[in-house]
């Protein structure tokens, strides 16, 4: 928890040394990413470690681009996981479908202008988060921050996280951002020293900026 009330998610994590050093944060979630074309792909391995990250109080989150239904289902079913992020194409039945499971779904909306905010209205119901990141040619995540008053105009039901290119000398940024949906935000490659890990001296800094 940051600001006294947001939560935080670290998404892209991978390897075993790193995740306890950033679960020594307390994050609120760690995202794990199943889309093999991303650099920050999972090796299986490192599911046996994240399992434990649930007894300190940290959420592991798997991520996909365009997974069928059967796969998600067979990462959970293997590893665990009650959280999946939704990062692609995914329709509303696929996100109802996997909620009516069980699952707790956040579905990433790509955002550059007001009119994109238009696609939560097909969702609304169907998950329980978005995840509001900035929109690009790229699967997932940009790296690039999108301009976030466009969220003054969400006026959906469904509480989102703040996403795209969040860095440590975005505090006073966050700080001054308001919307009654906001629940947290989302970090991932402004914080690392390469693909899949994380700083955690910099996220420590960045957390006790709040």
């Amino acid at each position: 928890m940051i600001n006294g009330n947001l939560k935080l998610k670290v998404c892209g994590m991978r390897e075993p040394s790193n995740i306890s050093e950033v679960a020594a944060l307390n994050p609120d979630y760690m995202g794990f990413i199943f889309y093999f074309k991303s650099s920050r792909f999972v090796e299986m391995m490192v599911f046996y470690v994240a399992q434990r990250l649930k007894s300190q109080g940290i959420e592991p989150v798997a991520v996909f681009v365009n997974p069928s239904v059967a796969y998600v289902l067979h990462i959970r079913d293997k590893y665990g996981f009650t959280h999946v992020q939704l990062h692609g194409r995914e329709t509303p039945q696929t996100c109802a479908e996997l909620k009516n499971m069980g699952l707790h779904v956040l579905k990433a909306i790509s955002v550059a202008e007001i009119a994109d905010l238009d696609a939560t209205k097909e969702y609304e119901g169907t998950c329980d988060y978005f995840l509001f990141d900035t929109k690009s040619n790229l699967p997932g995540g940009s790296g690039k921050q999108f301009n976030w008053e466009i969220l003054d105009n969400y006026q959906g039901e469904t509480p989102f996280f703040l996403s795209g290119g969040i860095g440590p000398d975005d505090v006073s940024h966050i700080k001054a951002f308001s919307h009654p949906k906001l629940v947290g935000i989302d970090v991932n490659s402004k914080f690392e020293t390469r693909p899949a890990h994380k700083d955690a001296e910099l996220l420590k800094s960045f957390i006790q900026a709040f």
